[in-house]
């Protein structure tokens, strides 16, 4: 998968996952981006760890599953930060 479709699959996972979690969540398409591609790094090392494959093909069901669970992953300890900044 080249550069430009993982920048692509991450900005839709990070979309994706925002959407899935309740509550506000701040920051925008670049916080979203960069929260995506990281999940997507984190969804193929973790699918890499317990069903030996992490993201394949673009277009594969398993590359986005994984990138959308490591971005709900990731915005999670994102929010937790975060929240923890702005309460203090």
């Amino acid at each position: 998968m080249g550069i430009l479709a993982f920048l692509i699959l991450g900005l839709i996972a990070g979309a994706i996952a925002k959407a899935v979690l309740p509550g506000r969540q701040g920051g925008g398409w670049v916080i979203t981006l960069v929260i995506g591609v990281v999940g997507a790094i984190l969804g193929g090392w973790i699918g890499s760890l317990i069903f030996g494959g992490g993201l394949a093909d673009f277009f594969d069901l398993r590359t986005w599953l994984l990138s959308i669970l490591g971005a709900v992953i990731v915005l999670l300890i994102y929010g937790a930060i975060a929240g923890r900044r702005t309460r203090a």
